[in-house]
């Protein structure tokens, strides 16, 4: 008995110090003391000598690493050399982009939530403000999405060159060329209430700000292109695009069959070096407009004119749109949106080398450069274009759902329809903290490459069940097309989010996990270079030091796991106390658990994971709900805790704690070896599933601010633009809904007066406030904020309709105003 005892004793005293993640040297000195107390007091058991023999085999192997490195290390780097596949240059630039920021340490198991916290709150300057608040405004006021998208097919010239003129297409340029110089989140927040007004004039707008020759040339050109360009592109005197997308080569950019083959060639009547172009895209955003073409293409040097090999691989050069065999094609229309895209092709185009992004320097850089600029670049424009669906659809379906009455009730008052309110509550919530979270990020300098990945395609997929929910609350409303429907636009554009900038199905199933789980990992990109180093002697003892690290980091995870999932993650540290204290708690487990999954997972299956695609998109899911469960709290806490948000902050937690949660159950139950996969189930929920969805009782809660005038809904919906008047698409709403409230106490006792039969329940709403006036229920004032509120009632659940010439375009449009029907 008293054998057993020492053994579980050496076992919690491992374990503890296993959780606690000590230095070795110290965990070691523990071990050893534990044992001698042991001895002491219990004697010297069978189970003292299994633990003094298992502390001896560990301890020899950590006082002399020779014979570590021959009986261990040496074996598993040989093994790891013959089984990892060769890292060509392409793959190692890509898993390189960027930077490891928060999201490494959610990956790593241990969060430190302090850290997180004292990350500078992000926010606007007085000018960048004053610019959204003025600029950005008017430029909104002018916007009518229904005229650019179904009648123009292009935004008005006086709103493109207010656009040129106000800077628009300058924000990222630094002001000592011209430009306004904005942060990251200035840039997102011009944008979200840009997008929040027309999807057409935001992508306008995004694009030049976003990928694309101005980003490249700011942090590759030379001085000459910096000081040429820069200056132009900040005034709009140049309209920029980039093509990067090929018909052959979409997801897979590395794979574009766009060449040039360095020659020399005449150029402004001179002979000089430079490169003969073939190139042949597609889906080029502004490319239609554009006076100069940012072109991707693989580049080839056989007569070895600028060094000593022959393919350099991607490169990026800049092309005036009118240089000499430049080609720009026919317009695309993308889900009949209105936003400039097309195609652009050339053969055999002769450009000098100083065309080049950096110059001949920079030749063979190409995708280096993208895959840093998309790092940053991807963490801001989509994730604003999905944030912009949230607020707008969380305002006017509130509203709406207050005003529009079925039943002699409002709709919103519905569980049914509660139920969908309630996920564009919570997830308008969740995008809003995620998109300053995340911008806050690059302007803090970092490229945050996988947190990128998870901000668009989540921010994007956010934004398409959001305006799904919508379309549904707003029924025939929404589907009838005209100056009135202000979500159709929207709702047709999704599949652009889903689709550009890294397909969603690729993003999760590929990027957020294939490249986090090398980039996030505290040892497993390092021990793959140190498997590739030419120098083996050297590659073993880099190998050695990495993977003992590695084993302890894994034994420490393991100890954690078990101890959270026993314990009902209570011994995990708190930064807060109230009642969001816990959340950073369950997030600690659940970010412990994803460790241990992860490093089981790749020690298994090593490479074929990143082919076991549906594994991996599982735990790119639970990282990414981990990312936006801690952007929630940081919100909540850079906002000073108002008590309104906290049905809104616990409503994410349970949501994203209840997604990860399904998402480990699911991946442990589709693990290749079930035996392994029942093992880690244990592990991490020991007592089985520990999360729950959010209850009926909290969906309620979130949703009521919706259907109220309050600081939430203003704070939640802060950058969406809405019309002053109620002839605006979207004022008619927002005044209808004001008037609604406003008359709520007065309509009250007509329903009370109705049922004690005083009024006839047959009767219109119109007849019966008359009723109520000539029987003294209500008096004039009263009267007229029931016809005002019926009025515009009633002219909101209005569609349009047109004659069969206006829709078939045989004449032009009549300027007849339309009455309209009713939804």
């Amino acid at each position: 008995m008293m054998g057993l005892l020492q053994i579980v004793v050496m076992l919690l005293v491992v374990g503890f110090c296993a959780y606690q993640r000590m230095a070795m040297k110290k965990a070691m000195i523990i071990n050893a003391a534990a044992l001698v107390v042991l001895w002491i007091h219990g004697g010297f058991t069978w189970g003292l000598f299994i633990s003094l023999l298992i502390f001896a085999v560990v301890a020899t192997f950590y006082l002399l690493p020779d014979l570590r490195i021959d009986w261990i290390s040496r074996k598993a780097y040989l093994f790891m050399q013959k089984v990892l596949p060769p890292m060509n240059e392409t793959e190692k630039t890509a898993l390189e982009a960027g930077d490891v920021w928060w999201e490494g340490d959610l990956f790593r198991g241990n969060p430190d939530w302090n850290k997180m916290l004292t990350i500078a709150k992000p926010a606007l300057t007085e000018e960048e403000q004053s610019f959204v608040d003025n600029e950005t405004e008017e430029l909104c006021s002018m916007l009518d999405d229904w005229d650019i998208v179904h009648k123009r097919k292009d935004l008005p010239p006086e709103v493109w060159q207010f656009i040129k003129d106000k800077g628009f297409l300058g924000m990222i340029i630094p002001k000592e060329y011209g430009g306004k110089g904005f942060s990251a989140l200035a840039h997102s927040t011009v944008v979200t209430k840009i997008a929040t007004r027309s999807g057409s004039a935001a992508v306008t707008v995004m694009v030049p700000n976003s990928l694309g020759p101005g980003e490249l040339l700011l942090h590759y050109g030379t001085q000459e292109q910096k000081d040429y360009y820069l200056p132009r592109l900040a005034k709009g005197d140049e309209i920029p695009c980039f093509a990067l997308t090929s018909p052959v080569a979409g997801s897979d950019a590395g794979a574009i069959p766009d060449k040039g083959i360095v020659c020399k060639g005449e150029y402004q009547g001179k002979e000089v070096l430079g490169i003969k172009l073939t190139w042949n895209k597609r889906y080029i955003t502004l490319a239609p407009v554009a006076t100069i073409v940012g072109l991707a293409f693989k580049l080839y040097d056989p007569d070895n004119l600028i060094g000593d090999k022959e393919d350099y691989g991607i490169t990026c050069a800049l092309i005036p749109a009118d240089h000499p065999g430049v080609e720009i094609g026919q317009r695309h229309l993308p889900m009949n949106q209105a936003f400039m895209n097309g195609t652009t092709t050339g053969k055999d185009v002769f450009i000098p080398m100083d065309m080049l992004i950096g110059g001949q320097e920079f030749a063979g850089q190409g995708w280096r450069m993208l895959m840093e600029s998309l790092a940053a670049g991807r963490s801001i424009s989509l994730p604003a274009m999905g944030t912009a669906v949230a607020k707008l659809s969380y305002r006017m379906t509130g509203a709406y759902s207050l005003v529009r009455e079925q039943f002699k009730t409002p709709i919103g008052r519905f569980e049914g329809v509660e139920e969908a309110m309630a996920r564009i509550a919570g997830l308008a919530y969740r995008t809003e903290a995620s998109r300053v979270m995340t911008a806050g990020a690059v302007d803090l300098g970092i490229k945050p490459s996988v947190v990128s990945a998870i901000a668009k395609y989540h921010m994007t997929e956010m934004g398409r069940e959001i305006m799904n929910h919508s379309m549904d609350i707003h029924g025939g409303r929404a589907i009838i097309m005209g100056e009135r429907n202000y979500l159709a636009n929207g709702y047709m554009s999704q599949p652009i989010g889903i689709t550009v900038e890294g397909a969603n199905i690729l993003t999760r199933n590929l990027m957020i996990f294939g490249q986090g789980a090398i980039r996030c990992h505290p040892y497993v990109f390092r021990e793959m270079l140190a498997a590739q180093m030419e120098d083996t002697e050297e590659g073993v003892k880099r190998f050695d030091s990495l993977l003992f690290r590695h084993i302890g980091y894994g034994v420490s995870n393991f100890a954690r796991t078990f101890a959270l999932g026993l314990s009902a993650s209570k011994f995990a540290n708190k930064p807060v106390g109230g009642q969001t204290g816990k959340y950073y708690q369950h997030l600690t487990r659940m970010s412990s658990a994803l460790a241990l999954t992860s490093d089981i997972a790749m020690g298994i299956l090593g490479g074929d994971l990143k082919r076991k695609e549906r594994l991996s998109a599982r735990l790119a899911d639970v990282l990414s709900h981990l990312y936006m469960c801690s952007a929630v709290l940081k919100y909540y806490q850079d906002n000073d805790r108002p008590l309104a948000d906290l049905p809104y902050v616990k409503w994410n937690m349970e949501y994203g704690l209840h997604k990860i949660q399904e998402a480990f159950y699911d991946f442990y139950e589709n693990f290749p070896i079930k035996a392994v996969g029942k093992v880690l189930r244990f592990i991490a929920f020991p007592y089985g599933k520990s999360y729950s969805y959010p209850s009926d009782k909290l969906e309620q809660e979130i949703v009521k601010p919706m259907m109220q005038n309050c600081e939430i809904r203003d704070r939640i919906t802060e950058y969406a633009y809405v019309g002053k008047t109620a002839d605006d698409v979207t004022g008619r709403v927002e005044l209808a809904f004001l008037k609604v409230l406003a008359a709520d106490e007065v309509r009250r006792k007509l329903r009370k007066a109705m049922k004690a039969g005083e009024l006839d329940k047959h009767a219109t709403n119109m007849e019966r406030i008359e009723q109520a006036i000539e029987k003294g229920i209500i008096n004039q004032e009263e009267q007229q904020m029931l016809v005002d509120a019926e009025e515009a009632r009633m002219d909101v659940i209005q569609v349009d309709d047109y004659s069969h010439e206006e829709i078939s375009g045989v004449v032009e449009d009549k300027p007849k105003k339309k009455k309209g029907k009713s939804a």
